[in-house]
């Protein structure tokens, strides 16, 4: 879990320092005025690893992490002691960020420290969801249930992102597609027939043709600004989502943009109830489950809604009002929450949830495909279209014009 240096002023007006984990900023500072502190600065602190190896860069893949769960839960299981365990699996990783990381982590749990602080060193490859199932398996003493859950629930999310990635794989490729067949036949087809049609003495080009013309003028001679233009675009848009406000508004967004929107909505609820679901099962208290599902859900939207029913909880109300209260939670999942909280099965309810919005996602994907085939089909053949006709009309009215001048001559 990413550590935090904070400044912040107390009732007294009194400033005090001090350095707290948290899973983002916004979630430190939430905490901290729940304290009655004005908070001041929140800035993140830098871990510094040595492991005595040179730095390896890249990162380690979700499948990785899983298959070492699996592999660290079996023998946690059959009594293998921890720094045996992790010897065995630097030798068993084919990652090699994940064996430096390995080296780190064994050399840390032999100097005394606890396996979830060994981690949590590693935040760009522990996240906080893992970090707290590993805490609550260690208080628990039941290490080798909590890495079954973080295999099963990590197996789970790379199952979910390969829907999403292999629904997305068809229309980018077609767009990808489009735009190489546009881009050549503006810069390298188009001034053909432009130089052929002013040998011919065409001077008069139609609206469409001079479009295309001014375009691709643009795109032979400004290349280089065009280029230029495209990366600070995308420079500023990241730059921008990088901002709290910036990230919220793209959140936002996200939500209620056309067509994907309701996609997007649905996979965050579904990480949300698995989410919240396997930190429950393991042992995790609630405020600091929802803690953590808030900083793990990637959606700021719905992250403010999760964090207000945990205000609400401290103070003694039910999960299921705030949430209902934040619109961002169908009616549906909140009376499951509901009925899981008042039966003592909330757990096993937010399981539920999760395989009900998965199989939902998984129905979506499937509709949405079906219907973007089409539309891609109708947009590339439209563009090719459209340029096709550009390029033809001047030469059916030099045709046309040489029949009207013979038929005069005659």
């Amino acid at each position: 879990m990413p550590s935090f240096a904070y400044t912040v002023r107390d009732a007294a007006g009194t400033v005090h320092k001090g350095v707290s984990e948290a899973e983002t900023d916004s979630i430190l500072a939430r905490r901290l005025k729940e304290q009655g502190l004005e908070v001041q600065s929140i800035k993140k602190t830098k871990v510094v690893v040595k492991t005595g190896q040179k730095r390896v860069w890249g990162r380690v893949k979700l499948h990785e992490l899983s298959i070492f769960c699996r592999q660290f839960s079996t023998m946690i299981d059959a009594g293998v002691s921890l720094v045996r365990c992790l010897s065995v699996l630097q030798e068993q990783s084919v990652s090699p960020k994940l064996k430096s990381i390995l080296v780190d982590i064994q050399n840390e749990v032999e100097a005394g420290q606890t396996l979830s602080r060994a981690m949590g060193r590693h935040p760009g490859t522990f996240k906080p969801l893992f970090i707290g199932l590993i805490r609550a398996g260690e208080v628990g003493g039941v290490l080798e249930e909590s890495l079954q859950r973080l295999s099963q629930f990590l197996e789970k999310d790379v199952e979910l992102r390969r829907k999403v990635k292999s629904a997305m794989t068809y229309p980018t490729i077609v767009v990808v597609v489009a735009l190489m067949i546009v881009i050549g036949l503006v810069t390298f087809i188009l001034p053909k027939f432009i130089s052929l049609f002013k040998e011919l003495g065409v001077k008069d080009f139609p609206a469409m043709t001079l479009m295309l013309m001014n375009f691709s003028n643009f795109l032979t001679t400004y290349w280089y600004i065009a280029i230029g233009i495209s990366v600070i675009l995308i420079v500023a848009f990241k730059m921008f989502t990088r901002t709290k406000f910036g990230k919220r508004v793209y959140d936002r967004f996200k939500l209620k943009m056309p067509v994907f929107g309701s996609l997007n909505h649905k996979i965050a609820l579904a990480r949300f109830s698995r989410t919240l679901g396997t930190l429950l099962v393991s042992g995790v208290p609630i405020l600091q489950a929802l803690e953590t599902v808030a900083g793990t859900v990637d959606n700021d939207i719905i992250s403010d809604a999760v964090l207000d029913a945990r205000a609400r909880i401290r103070e003694g109300d039910r999960i299921g009002d705030p949430l209902q209260k934040s619109k961002m939670f169908p009616p549906m999942v909140v009376q499951m929450i509901s009925i899981g909280e008042e039966s003592g099965a909330l757990d096993q309810m937010l399981q539920k949830i999760a395989d009900f919005y998965e199989q939902e996602v998984d129905s979506a994907l499937q509709s949405l495909t079906a219907a973007i085939e089409p539309v891609m089909i109708v947009f590339l053949g439209g563009a090719v279209g459209f340029i096709v006709i550009a390029m033809f009309l001047p030469l059916v009215a030099l045709i046309q014009g040489l029949s009207g001048g013979s038929g005069d001559d005659g």
